[in-house]
């Protein structure tokens, strides 16, 4: 796995009006978090921290806190601006030699299903897996081959098996499936229904009208 170097900063103060301070600067508070050591309130660049979080890959990330602290951690937890969808907080995880960790790992999907090629609609339901490993062993991402999925197939975490990693997801969950057009037949139904139709006219002639009555 990949390893990345992460420059930080301590953070002396925690009040929201100073965060709200780092964002207009460029700046993404976090905290860095271990068993070993008392939480670390911490400031990266923005430019930084992107590149880590917006990406298909794990990586091993090598935090520099000062220039005269260093950890070995990933990225835990992420949360963003609900509207524009920017990093306005995020949480690393020291990683300590033989203790398992917990962590969410991207999936990769290769491939172009069968299915998809007869008609078929890809349904990625999962695009990440919660697992248990140890820090050597976590990867940067999971490959799953869809080529041989046809319509209605689908893959569960049951059928998943990986080397050195416990997957965490519920056995009976849809990892990703081909599924069948959808024909909305109710709807054209009810369209047919409600357009409208030309009334019928019924009505005397005119020649009808002037029609003298018969003389006897």
């Amino acid at each position: 796995m990949e390893k990345v170097i992460l420059v930080a900063n301590r953070r002396n103060t925690q009040t929201k009006s100073s965060r709200n301070a780092l964002r207009r600067n460029g700046k993404v508070p976090g905290i860095f978090y271990s068993k070993q050591i008392e939480p670390i309130s911490i400031e990266v660049s923005e430019k930084s921290i992107k590149p880590l979080v917006f990406t298909t890959e794990t990586h091993l990330i090598s935090l520099k806190v000062d220039d005269n602290q260093e950890f070995e951690c990933i990225i835990k937890d992420v949360q963003f601006d609900p509207v524009t969808d920017k990093i306005v907080h995020f949480d690393l995880v020291g990683l300590v030699s033989g203790e398992t960790i917990q962590l969410e790992v991207p999936i990769l999907y290769i491939g172009n299903p069968v299915g998809v090629r007869d008609g078929g609609i890809l349904q990625q339901s999962l695009h990440k897996l919660e697992i248990e490993c140890l820090p050597k062993d976590i990867p940067q991402n999971f490959e799953i081959n869809i080529s041989d999925l046809k319509l209605g197939d689908s893959i569960h975490v049951s059928d998943l098996n990986f080397e050195n990693v416990n997957i965490l997801n519920l056995k009976d969950t849809v990892v990703v499936a081909v599924g069948h057009p959808k024909v909305e037949k109710e709807v054209v139904e009810e369209a047919v229904q409600a357009e409208p139709t030309e009334p019928e006219v019924i009505g005397k002639g005119k020649a009808e009208e002037e029609e003298e009555p018969e003389k006897e």
